[in-house]
């Protein structure tokens, strides 16, 4: 079982979570509707799972296939339902950017793996409706 606390220790909306080891994340509201900025939004902290999660499968798989990743950037962008409660998220689109002694299609084949079948944050939201779309760029220049 997993255990995790959250207290609020900032203003009305100011929320930090720690789970067992001690790891910590800060959250809150927008400021228009009570929060003061104090950390990010809980819904927004999702998305930030998704890369987390899609990256961790990603490099594992490329790990197994002997890829060198030199750097890795996830690149995540949202849109949530307007005039509902809850509001989930509608839309999202990823951009996967790898550099290093890569093969390109070995690439694309663990981004797939990982949205298609691995990847448990992603697993949720399309069971929530969301539309995912995702792209890949290898050893593009920046």
């Amino acid at each position: 079982m997993i255990h995790i606390d959250v207290d609020r220790i900032n203003g009305e909306y100011g929320f930090e979570a720690t789970d067992s080891k001690g790891h910590k994340v800060r959250m809150d509201s927008s400021p228009e509707s009570g929060g003061e900025n104090f950390g990010v939004r809980p819904m927004q902290m999702l998305m930030m799972g998704l890369g987390g999660c899609s990256g961790i499968d990603i490099i594992s798989i490329l790990k197994k296939q002997r890829q060198t990743v030199d750097k890795f950037k996830i690149h995540i962008d949202g849109e949530r339902e307007t005039g509902k409660e809850p509001s989930l998220w509608k839309k999202i689109q990823i951009v996967f950017e790898l550099n290093g002694e890569i093969d390109a299609e070995k690439a694309w084949r663990a981004c797939e793996l990982s949205m298609d079948k691995y990847c448990s944050v992603a697993a949720i939201l399309k069971a929530a409706g969301c539309e995912m779309s995702w792209e890949l760029r290898v050893n593009e220049s920046e």
